[in-house]
């Protein structure tokens, strides 16, 4: 997209809106000289996909304002000089008790003012803006151990798929932009974080009952064997959030978290999907996560099983 140059800043029309970019050329990828605008240009690539992913969350921002090779700041209030237009939700931190108003994405204008602001990552909430304590999405973490390969991370996705079929949920997966992967279920917003929570934890545990080779749901990190694959669901816990759909990762090799069809994980590597291959892959296949809207699955039947196991998370662990 053409943008009006201002100095050393430059302007591009995004929507309706006009949004200054400021040091355009700074570099914020050293290894492969990725700047500010090459950043800018990749989220108005995949534009439909990302509003998608982070529309009326509120949303945690990993800013590098000297780019990688400076500090990583993890903003939770929307930054400071935001433009009368950029739309925020309070939310409020038990913890410390105080309140934040964080972005809460509405257009892509949006998202790019946050990349002007230095943001490399988006890391939504499961929640929304019209009740920010019931979550609409059920968040599958699988988080490879550190001597997990690859291939147990892609079996493990085959079993996830299939118990998901078999309580009728829909899973949209993707990768992490790390070394695992995550599967979204749009969920009915009835319940609180505890319950989905609990949901979360029972569904894991039925995935470890068919792969006990693979699979680990122990909830110290200490106490796990380094070479399984643990199913996080945790991740589902308040305030905890996952990168999105189409975020860029704050990494040397610019991963992003990318959807894929469940056909194509045991062919996929991690670092196929990259803030270069990126773009062309969206131009040709679009939002594979444009219809999870559509599945909105009832968390009932988890829930009768985290009663038939006599299952509890303990809200106040923290590794």
């Amino acid at each position: 997209m053409a943008g009006k140059s201002a100095g050393s800043a430059v302007e591009l029309p995004v929507g309706d809106r006009t949004v200054r970019i400021s040091n355009p050329d700074r570099v914020y990828f050293p290894d492969s000289g990725t700047t500010k605008l090459d950043l800018v240009q990749y989220y108005l690539s995949v534009g439909d996909g990302i509003v998608n992913a982070l529309r009326d969350r509120p949303c945690m921002l990993h800013r590098f304002p000297k780019g990688l090779a400076g500090d990583k700041v993890h903003q939770k209030r929307l930054p400071a000089g935001a433009p009368d237009w950029v739309p925020t939700v309070r939310v409020y931190f038990p913890r410390y008790g105080r309140h934040a108003d964080e972005l809460c994405v509405a257009e892509l204008a949006d998202v790019i003012w946050a990349v002007q602001m230095s943001t490399v990552e988006f890391h939504p909430w499961n929640s929304r803006r019209a009740d920010t304590e019931k979550p609409d999405e059920w968040r599958i973490d699988l988080d490879p151990m550190p001597d997990c390969p690859w291939s147990r991370v892609q079996r493990v996705a085959e079993v996830v798929h299939e118990v998901l079929d078999e309580i009728g949920a829909v899973g949209w997966p993707k990768t992490s932009g790390g070394h695992g992967l995550h599967v979204y279920v749009r969920i009915a917003p009835r319940w609180g974080f505890k319950e989905v929570r609990r949901a979360a934890l029972a569904f894991a545990r039925e995935v470890e009952r068919r792969a006990p080779d693979d699979v680990t749901t122990t909830w110290w990190r200490r106490d796990r064997d380094p070479k399984l694959l643990f199913v996080d669901y945790n991740q589902n816990a308040r305030d905890h959030t996952i990168a999105a759909a189409y975020s860029v990762r704050g990494i040397p090799r610019a991963t992003v978290s990318t959807p894929v069809c469940w056909d194509e994980i045991p062919d996929v590597e991690p670092d196929d999907f990259t803030i270069a291959t990126v773009p062309d892959r969206y131009a040709r296949l679009g939002d594979l996560h444009a219809g999870i809207d559509d599945a909105v699955f009832e968390l009932d039947r988890l829930l009768e099983w985290a009663e038939r196991d006599n299952l509890e998370v303990d809200l106040d662990a923290d590794e």
